[in-house]
């Protein structure tokens, strides 16, 4: 589930969130669930739904997965939930910087003689917020059906659910 978070400004004012370089931030939402195994995959994947429609909106959005603190009473989450991640959510003194990326080849299976749709699907993906930028994913197409695999690390899950909306798109 999600939870919108307005003028809330404690969990962003910790030393994480100044190593993070936050500052101001006072509103996020929240993404929870049930502890299970595809949590951090659907909440990186309707996440991003929702980040790129807050940025088609004029906000400014950034995932952030460890560089905030839980504020008691700011969130419900309930016994057997957790808690995955935060989208702070409101209009950034920027738009971001870019930062450099792996290849469609260091990601994929892609080929000179690939399908453009399978071209697009890959240069979506790269284009997609991962955590500390490692794109630590791989995407395999076998005929017209493509298999999306999280590599090894922190967040890697939430990460694989933002690629694969990215590839969707």
């Amino acid at each position: 589930h999600l939870q919108l978070v307005t003028d809330e400004p404690k969990a962003f004012d910790c030393l994480m969130a100044h190593y993070g370089r936050f500052s101001g931030v006072t509103n996020y939402i929240a993404l929870a669930g049930t502890k299970g195994k595809q949590l951090d995959e659907l909440c990186g994947y309707y996440g991003e739904r929702l980040v790129l429609k807050a940025q088609q909106l004029g906000l400014n959005t950034c995932w952030v997965a460890a560089s905030y603190k839980k504020v008691p009473g700011a969130l419900k989450i309930g016994a057997g939930e957790k808690l995955v991640a935060v989208i702070a959510l409101g209009y950034g003194k920027t738009q971001g910087v870019p930062h450099s990326g792996k290849t469609a080849q260091d990601v994929s299976n892609v080929t000179d003689d690939a399908p453009d749709w399978f071209r697009a699907g890959v240069e979506a993906a790269l284009l997609a917020p991962t955590a500390l930028n490692q794109q630590k994913f791989t995407l395999t197409r076998s005929g017209t059906t493509v298999s999306a695999k999280a590599g090894r690390g922190f967040y890697t899950k939430i990460d694989l659910g933002i690629v694969k909306y990215h590839f969707e798109l």
